[in-house]
Parts: structure tokens; C-alpha cells; sequence
């Protein structure tokens, strides 16, 4: 390829034009293809292509340029980009403010790197993210305020997601989660069932809302003593009330859709609920025969009724995974419960020759049910 300087005179005017074209033999006649027009480019960039297009070294940029300071932006891109084509600035607040852009700015952080607030600040210095939403000189004390604004926003934070995600006859989604607490300043923090493996510490509990598809609506923090039925009233509360939102279908596990709270949802005009039987319930229905191993298929599911529950589908499905997953913990409790007992077994058997103090059928057995009850 090579750059072409084509003139053309028409009366007393002279037109000159640049273009790129490229060359090649066909049946021993040179022939030209035009790639591109670039007459409209400036004078010393089209001596730099032409000259680059010659197989000289242009090094008038390489000269000019130097690279001083560059600083991380692909990741930075990907997320705001995301939350652009979600419209989450405008779900934070309708007005642009620093607080929404510190709020957002702490957002894309916690996808980018999770960390402490003051972390988070040298994150926005040493990424594109700070210069992105201009808050590259944001202290951790700013942070926190805006966390503070975001309480305050709450409200119509979830009124926008529930306007958005919930409509008439769809489905809302509904659990509960725990964290631990360190420290001993919070309010909600106390004795409570840990789910993620801190029995020993204080727990504060959050529950979630959202739409048939996962996304969130709605998010409350409970005191970590609260019962998983206890939250789910002021659920139902919120989105008829606050959300406008009278028919939905209310999806909870056992735990937190109790015979209780279905009741309470039976009285309420235009609500439907599903949720899942306890084991000992299910096992009635087996021996009184009103439902049959044989029912529970993996491909298809099987609907039948009882006496006991009026008005009300009981649905049937087969779960292998969940089969699966069950026989291996079992599998392992049982190892572990031989372990143990081989290890009783064996003090057992020193007591006897003289050299250990486990004697007798009492204390061998409590030895044994202190084990097996682990």
C-alpha cells in the first residue's frame, strides 16, 4: 500500500486529494485498489502514514509522547457500564449529587474489590473509578455519610426496585440471612442462630425480598434473636401497603411460611403463598396413604389433595441432587459416628487390661452417646 497525491486542475481552481491504494499484479498489468480517502487529515499526518506506508521509521509520535503515570480502567468500564444500562444512579436518587456518586462509587467497589472503607478510598485514587464519578479525594469519613444518606433514601430506593421488579400476579421471594457481630456498640446484635458457622458470637439478621428472577426489591435488618416467622408479616405489610402491590404469590421455605403465617395470608384477599411441608407432616401423609413413593417423579410433577389441607395443592417432585447430597451426608455422619465409637471401643479396652478409667456399662455409655450425639 502507499498514499497517492492526486491533483486535479478545472479552470483556474487546483484540487488535491490524498488516498491510499493498494497495488497488485494480475496477468502481468499493475493494477490499484483505493482503500481510503484521507485528504481531509492534516498535512503532517498524512506525511507520517505516507512515509510509515514507505517502510521508513516514523518516530514523531514515540519523540513526542511519553507515558508518565497510567492508572487501572477495564474492570472500572465493565462495572459502571453495567450499572448505567441498569439505571442504578437513577435508582439511588433522581437528582445527581455527590452523595449518589459516592454511594455508587462504593458499590462498584464492593464488585471490584471488596474492602474496608478506607481501602475503598485508596481504590478510588489508584483505579479509574474515583475520576470516573469525580470523587478521587473522597476521605472514609465521606463514605460513611453517605452510607448515612442511603438510609435515608431507603424508602424510595425500594419504592423505585418494587415499581420496577413486582407487578400484579407475579412472584415475591422472601428469606432470611444472618451475619456475626464484632464488637458490642450494635443495637441488633445479640444471641441468636448463626448461619454462617459464628455460634459464639453476636448476629444481626437480614431479610431480602425480591422477584420471581432474584432481583431485589426490598432489604430489613432484624435483631439477631428474631424468628424467621416473626419478619414475614411485616413483609406481606410492606409491598401491599408501601408497594402497592395487593396480588402476588409469596414464595418461603418451611422455616419461614409456617402454618401460622398461612393463615395469616389466607385472610388477606388476593395473596397466594407456596412453601414446603415439614418431614414429620410428610411422613403422615405417607402412612395414611393419601400420597405414594411412586408419585415422585424426576420429569413430572404430581398434584394431590388431603382433607387436611383445604383448598390448598400439594405438589410432588423427586429430587435427585437433593437425594444425592442427603445420602453422602448421611454416608459421612455415619463414618464419623464408627470413628468415634472405635475410639470409645479402644479406651474401653485399655480400661480393662488396667491402664485407662473407662469402666463400667455408665460411664462407656455416656462416653459413647457424647460422641454419637456430635
Amino acid at each position: 500500500m502507499h498514499v497517492d497525491k492526486i491533483v486535479r486542475r478545472h479552470g483556474d481552481r487546483t484540487y488535491v486529494s490524498h488516498v491510499i491504494r493498494s497495488s497488485y499484479r494480475e496477468g502481468g498489468k499493475v493494477k490499484h485498489d483505493q482503500v481510503a480517502n484521507i485528504s481531509r487529515l492534516p498535512d503532517h499526518l498524512i506525511e507520517v502514514i505516507s512515509r510509515g506506508l514507505a517502510g521508513e521509521s516514523v518516530g514523531v509520535l514515540s519523540e513526542a509522547l511519553s507515558a508518565e503515570e497510567s492508572w487501572p480502567h477495564g474492570h472500572v468500564a465493565a462495572v459502571l457500564g453495567t450499572a448505567s444500562r441498569m439505571g442504578l444512579a437513577k435508582v439511588l436518587d433522581a437528582k445527581p449529587s455527590r452523595q449518589r456518586d459516592l454511594a455508587l462509587g462504593m458499590i462498584a467497589a464492593r464488585v471490584l474489590e471488596p474492602a474496608s472503607k478506607l481501602a475503598t478510598t485508596g481504590l478510588f485514587r489508584t483505579t479509574t473509578l474515583g475520576r470516573m464519578l469525580g470523587i478521587e479525594g473522597a476521605t472514609e469519613d465521606e463514605l460513611y455519610g453517605a452510607m448515612d444518606w442511603l438510609v435515608g433514601q431507603q424508602d424510595a430506593i425500594e419504592r423505585r426496585l418494587a415499581k420496577r421488579h413486582l407487578e400484579p400476579g407475579g412472584t415475591v421471594l422472601y428469606d432470611l440471612t444472618s451475619v456475626y457481630v464484632e464488637g458490642e456498640h450494635c443495637e441488633l446484635a445479640q444471641r441468636g442462630y448463626s448461619r454462617d458457622g459464628k455460634p459464639g458470637h453476636l448476629q444481626i439478621e437480614f431479610g431480602l425480598m425480591t422477584n420471581a428472577t432474584g432481583e431485589p426489591v426490598a432489604i430489613e435488618a432484624f435483631p439477631g434473636s428474631t424468628a424467621d416467622p416473626k419478619t414475614f408479616p411485616a413483609q406481606v405489610t410492606k409491598v401491599k401497603d408501601r408497594f402497592g402491590v395487593k396480588d402476588v404469590i409469596w414464595v418461603g421455605d418451611r422455616g419461614m411460611v409456617t402454618n401460622a403465617q398461612v393463615r395469616m395470608l389466607d385472610k388477606i384477599a388476593g395473596l397466594s403463598w407456596v412453601t414446603a411441608l415439614r418431614a414429620p407432616t410428610i411422613r403422615q401423609l405417607l402412612e395414611q396413604g393419601s400420597i405414594q413413593l411412586s408419585l415422585f417423579e424426576t420429569q413430572n410433577l404430581a398434584e394431590v389433595t388431603d382433607p387436611r389441607f383445604p383448598g390448598e395443592r400439594l405438589v410432588l417432585c423427586h429430587n435427585p441432587v437433593l437425594e444425592a447430597e442427603r445420602a453422602r451426608k448421611r454416608e459421612n455422619l455415619l463414618q464419623a459416628t464408627e470413628r468415634e465409637l472405635d475410639k470409645v471401643a479402644a479406651m474401653a479396652k485399655r480400661a480393662a487390661e488396667g491402664h485407662g478409667r473407662l469402666r463400667g456399662e455408665a460411664m462407656i455409655g455416656e462416653r459413647a452417646g457424647r460422641g454419637s450425639d456430635r
